[in-house]
């Protein structure tokens, strides 16, 4: 805690900021959020970004570390290849995977029609950048009160260049990547392979993924472009299972142990095997210079095989969509408007066959389901800008429906969902104060259906009576440069009232189910600071720091006679402080030092546990050879938690037998190397 506190003083006496490169490269970034196509300075709401160079702060196998600098946002790692992703918000709806939060990847749904992302497929090296818009994005982006995540992979360019990367880690850690990228004016193609393996910290957690991934896009004519974007990713990783306490304490290396008429984690070899096959199209045509139209189709196969504790789970989850938006721009005298209207479908099919699990082997058929999802949005949204004045008014009408029959009873019975038709407004004000400064206000309204996996859970039983979520935000916030533009401050102030709040139970068996706890209040305040300085000796500089303070309760929660009425929500750490140094001498040698403070959170909703608070520390250091020529090398090194200390990153909350503990990994360190070859056309 000392460590941290020391270096979030330094951050915090030398001045304000955010956590990007420079002031120059804040301007330069287009942010794609709410459509919006313009510097961040002139976006009126909360949006944090993540850019190539923040991914390889570390060692860039996984998102986790980099999301986890953004204040609001929280991204867990229960065992390699298993993630959780939250935005200004709990892990309440997921036990495993990225619930309530809508993500795309190239402008395109990754989430499925049931709700669900396995993020997990995706190799950390084939994502350029993030945006995460902070709160409700229901406006413009259909269900969804968790926020939105827009994933942006490596773009292809105008050159002719090669890239391999090779690394090398603690517990068996590989990841090696190989790319190839040719552009011309016309057209441009990137093709990547990625490859990732690790024996894991604990027992039971090898983890496996290949990945070859492909983006292409050309001009058919000054008027049209096309855009094509596949993925093919075969994904193994082992699952280790929460320990009990005095597990945790007595070997937070052991997998999940027997217990009763329960076996192990070893003993039922339990693991995902999970394969993915994604395609998506988008053409772009331009009417007039101020009119024109992007409608993409996309379609996702995914292959996902379970091995639990108490059953053994095959599906084969059929994924398609569309999305169009279009765009038109007009002035009246000195005022600008702009009209944006599309709509998206989402269309999903999951066969789920459930089976007794025997040492690792499908036994007895215990159920036979079909599940069909069906997601509608219509969605429009008005600009008005006058003088330094930018108003955005949105708002969308959102259908979703699930079809339910288990094949494996006599007679089969066809059940539906009774979901409501969503409205979902969006408004909000940004005040330009100068060229360096803005304000914004909004006020936004989110709902989110139940998801696939929690209509029908790990107990296998259908819910109807499960009811979406819905919640109104209120937020005010800041940005800008200060001295010089040597200083970059993103403040927001926010309140999130969500009614029919999910959240996950465990029966005595271990199964999964959701139920609606009442309400929540969710109150945040979140800073974001950098400060720049020109250093003599150094040809880059940066300090940088974050804070995240949350006040979430529960304002109507009652289970079995029990109150839970001002609990603290469940997952969600009072106060996170994040920050670190990097600097670069003479364009070769380099350092990247980082510090996360997390406090004690509530790991059940009677608040009668707590995951104890934990400060990690990180650094990177590296060396590029040859950086002006041809040939450039850069070898680096690095370490993970120096503290060594003993933490669980992905609790599983309200556990059955208090088996709340997911251990990560102690002290580790890494090496790797890194070229690129490239020749500009």
């Amino acid at each position: 805690m000392k460590t941290i506190v020391f270096l979030f003083l330094i951050c915090s006496l030398s001045a304000f900021a955010q956590k990007e490169d420079s002031a120059k490269v804040l301007q330069e970034i287009t942010i794609r959020a709410y459509e919006a196509d313009r510097p961040l300075l002139q976006v009126p709401a909360s949006v944090g970004l993540v850019l190539k160079e923040d991914l390889e702060r570390f060692n860039n196998t996984a998102l986790v570390s980099a999301a986890n600098t953004l204040p609001g946002v929280r991204m867990e790692e229960r065992s390699p290849g298993s993630y959780r992703f939250s935005i200004r918000g709990s892990s309440l709806r997921a036990p495993f995977g990225v619930r309530n939060v809508k993500v795309y990847w190239n402008d395109l749904p990754l989430t499925d029609a049931g709700g669900n992302t396995y993020l997990n497929q995706l190799d950390a090296n084939t994502i350029q950048q993030m945006e995460i818009i902070k709160g409700p994005g229901s406006s413009l982006y259909g269900a969804g009160t968790g926020g939105v995540l827009l994933l942006i992979s490596p773009q292809p360019i105008k050159e002719t260049s090669l890239t391999g990367s090779f690394l090398s880690g603690s517990y068996g850690l590989r990841n090696y990547q190989l790319a190839f990228n040719s552009g011309t004016e016309n057209s441009s193609h990137y093709v990547g392979y990625q490859h990732q393996q690790a024996d894991g910290y604990r027992d039971q957690t090898r983890m496996v993924r290949d990945q070859l991934t492909s983006t292409f896009r050309f001009s058919l004519s000054d008027k049209e472009e096309l855009e094509t974007a596949i993925f093919y990713s075969d994904l193994y990783y082992q699952t280790p299972g929460g320990l009990t306490l005095a597990e945790y304490n007595a070997n937070p290396r052991q997998a999940r142990p027997a217990a009763g008429i329960f076996p192990g984690a070893v003993d039922v070899n339990a693991h995902i095997a999970q394969r993915s096959f994604y395609t998506g199209v988008s053409h772009l045509y331009h009417f007039k210079k101020n009119l024109h139209n992007r409608t993409g189709v996309f379609g996702n196969f995914v292959q996902f095989s379970n091995s639990a504790i108490r059953n053994y789970e095959h599906r084969a989850e059929q994924n398609f969509g569309a999305r169009t938006v279009t765009d038109f721009t007009f002035d009246i005298n000195t005022w600008k408007f702009r009209l944006l209207g599309g709509g998206e479908y989402l269309n999903g099919f999951s066969p789920i066959k459930t089976y007794q699990n025997l040492q690792g082997t499908t036994g007895a058929l215990q159920s036979d389901d079909e599940l069909r999802t069906h997601q509608y949005s219509v969605f429009g949204q008005t600009e008005i800008t006058k003088n330094n004045w930018l108003i955005t008014a949105g708002l969308s009408v959102n259908w979703v429906d699930y079809k339910f029959q288990r094949l494996s009873t006599v007679p089969v019975v066809l059940q539906n969902t009774d979901f409501k038709r969503e409205l979902t407004p969006r408004v909000a004000v940004l005040r330009k104060i100068n060229s360096a400064f803005s304000t914004h206000a909004s006020i936004s309204w989110g709902f989110s259906p139940p998801t696939l996996g929690e209509v029908r859970p790990s107990n296998t039983v259908f819910n109807r009576d499960l009811q979406s979520e819905r919640g109104i935000q209120l937020e005010v916030g800041a940005r800008g440069y200060f001295g010089k533009r040597k200083f970059f401050v993103d403040a927001a102030l926010y309140h999130f009232a969500l009614n029919e709040t999910i959240v996950v139970r465990r029966d005595d068996d271990g199964a999964d189910y959701f139920i609606n706890a009442g309400a929540t209040n969710q109150n945040g305040l979140e800073l974001l600071l950098n400060w720049q300085p020109v250093v003599t000796g150094f040809s880059a500089f940066k300090v940088w720091s974050g804070i995240t303070l949350n006040d979430y309760t529960f304002k109507e929660y009652t289970k079995d006679n029990t109150t839970f009425n001002g609990n603290e929500v469940t997952g969600v750490p009072g106060r996170v402080l994040t920050g670190g140094v990097d600097f670069e001498i003479k364009k070769h040698f380099y350092t990247h030092l980082t510090a996360n403070y997390t406090a004690a959170l509530p790991l059940n909703d009677a608040n009668t546990v707590y995951a104890d608070s934990f400060t990690l520390i990180g650094c990177k250091v590296g060396y590029k050879f040859n950086a002006d020529k041809k040939l450039p090398l850069n070898l680096f090194a690095g370490a993970d938690n120096l503290l060594d200390e003993q933490y669980s990153l992905g609790n599983d909350l309200n556990a059955a037998g208090s088996r709340f503990y997911n251990a990560a990994a102690g002290r580790n360190y890494f090496v790797g190397l890194l070229i690129h070859t490239g020749h500009p056309k």
